[in-house]
Parts: C-alpha cells; sequence; structure tokens
C-alpha cells in the first residue's frame, strides 16, 4: 500500500458520498455548489466523537489520532489518521491492521435509533471492508437528549 492509499480513499469516499445527494443547485455534489470553501463546522483541533450501532462501534478522533472501539474492545485501537475537509464533512483516513480506514463525518441531524438523542452530524464509517452508518458530535456541537441513554 502506497502513502497516497489514505488520500484515495478519502476521495472515493467523498465521490460514494457525493452520489447519495442530489439536486442541489443542478450539481450531484453535497454542500453549497457557490461555496468554495472548505468545511468549517468542526474545526482541525475538535475533539469530534462518534457512535454507530448494529454492530456498535464508537470513537473519538482529534489532532491526527482517532481511538476505534467496539464492545470487544473497550479500550479500543488507535490510528494515525489525515484530515481532509470537503464542502459538506470532514474525513479522517488512515490503517488499520493493513487495511484502509476512513471516517466520513458530514452535516446532518442524526438519531442513533437506540436512544432519544439527536446528533449535529451524520457519521460513515469504513473499516475492515464493511461500511457502517452512525452519528457524531463535538464538544462545541454537542447531541441532545440524555447524557446516559
Amino acid at each position: 500500500m502506497t502513502r497516497s492509499s489514505p488520500v484515495l480513499l478519502a476521495a472515493a469516499l467523498a465521490l460514494g458520498l457525493a452520489a447519495c445527494h442530489s439536486g442541489r443547485g443542478g450539481t450531484d455534489l453535497p454542500g453549497d455548489p457557490d461555496d468554495k470553501q472548505p468545511f468549517a463546522r468542526i474545526a482541525e483541533d475538535d475533539l469530534v466523537h462518534f457512535t454507530g450501532t448494529e454492530p456498535f462501534w464508537g470513537g473519538q478522533v482529534s489532532e491526527g489520532v482517532l481511538t476505534y472501539q467496539t464492545p470487544e474492545d473497550t479500550k479500543g485501537q488507535s490510528v494515525e489518521v489525515a484530515r481532509f475537509a470537503g464542502r459538506a464533512g470532514v474525513s479522517f483516513t488512515g490503517t488499520l491492521e493493513g487495511q484502509d480506514f476512513a471516517l466520513m463525518v458530514t452535516d446532518g441531524e442524526c438519531s442513533d435509533g437506540m436512544s432519544d438523542r439527536t446528533y449535529p452530524f451524520t457519521a460513515t464509517l469504513k473499516v475492515r471492508g464493511e461500511t457502517r452508518g452512525g452519528c457524531a458530535w463535538t464538544e462545541t456541537q454537542p447531541f441532545t437528549g440524555p447524557q446516559a441513554p
């Protein structure tokens, strides 16, 4: 695997997510087509939390290090990641156990389907050849609802 592989994976995920959006200003790309600035709702130094179900997974990412957790591995595994800010979100890409790993966080209200929480961001995780959906939040843009569901 080359060093550019995580960047290519991020680009592929961005294009894949873009395919899920349509009808925005005549393009199929997410975000405002007139806004040429990178996504700024999540700053480079923000601590981003993410969670998903079926199967359960979660973790956090900040300053180039992502911790990925599962019920079988509550301590989690650390992944060095590169951050990319596009028009409609950010991605964090790296390698976990010799395989590509990518987390995309995009704008959009999200429910985990298991609690009464509402999250400000949607998370899409690519891990071990699987794509999983979940939710994300930051300290400055927290979820709403109970602290302990």
